[in-house]
């Protein structure tokens, strides 16, 4: 906070802390893709005897889904030009591609499984984070649909639920980077990396995942 001239006070501008997050998920992006096209062969669903392929699919979807699409989600009600109720559209539709791609990943990761002739692992605590958050993701997208888009919801309803689901999606944010953290060690395992470049790469990516959720929450925080 600042004083004003006449000794109010005024909140902080949003606009440093979105520039960085926008910064950081550019890097993060940028560097998972070079891990996973120049490293390791690029990706696909339909990897047949190139499991890796798809283990590198749920890795990109996850990002591209619960990660970067829920923070630009988040702060579409600050970079996105136009009315409240289009922004509330844009919010929407970047929950539900979050959504989509977040199934994607997990559709990548159980083909990976069916394919290695492996029982599924739900046992990790990555396991029980990614899918929490997948499900949480949906629950709350259904929550602000009806409270906030369905014609027939009640403004009073829309306010008392408002500090809920703006508390609940940074939550499920929240826990999507801390799984993309559990989740970049099992890529660790699984490419049985100890150290070298590609190892460099994966750890700077997972700071560029946290301080990109950081700068994210921080531009909630100042909005």
């Amino acid at each position: 906070m600042a004083r004003s001239k006449n000794g109010g006070r005024y909140r902080m501008s949003a606009t440093p802390a979105i520039v960085m997050a926008e910064i950081f998920a550019v890097t993060a992006i940028t560097l998972m893709l070079v891990s996973v096209l120049h490293f390791e062969g690029g990706f696909s669903l339909k990897a047949e005897n190139k499991r890796v392929r798809l283990f590198n699919a749920h890795f990109l979807f996850m990002l591209f889904g619960p990660i970067i699409s829920t923070g630009q989600a988040i702060m579409a009600f600050k970079i996105v030009p136009g009315t409240r109720k289009a922004r509330k559209i844009v919010h929407m539709l970047l929950n539900l591609l979050g959504i989509f791609l977040g199934a994607l990943g997990l559709i990548a990761i159980f083909r990976l499984y069916k394919e290695s002739q492996w029982a599924p692992n739900v046992h990790s605590l990555h396991s029980w984070t990614g899918l929490g958050v997948i499900g949480l993701y949906v629950i709350q997208f259904f929550l602000g649909f009806t409270f906030f888009l369905f014609p027939g919801a009640k403004k009073n309803m829309r306010t008392d639920m408002k500090p809920w689901h703006a508390f609940l999606g940074l939550t499920i944010f929240m826990l999507a980077i801390f799984t993309s953290g559990t989740g970049l060690i099992q890529r660790f395992r699984f490419l049985q990396l100890m150290k070298g470049r590609e190892a460099l790469l994966l750890n700077f990516t997972g700071i560029a995942i946290v301080l990109f959720g950081i700068s994210v929450v921080l531009s909630v925080i100042l909005s």
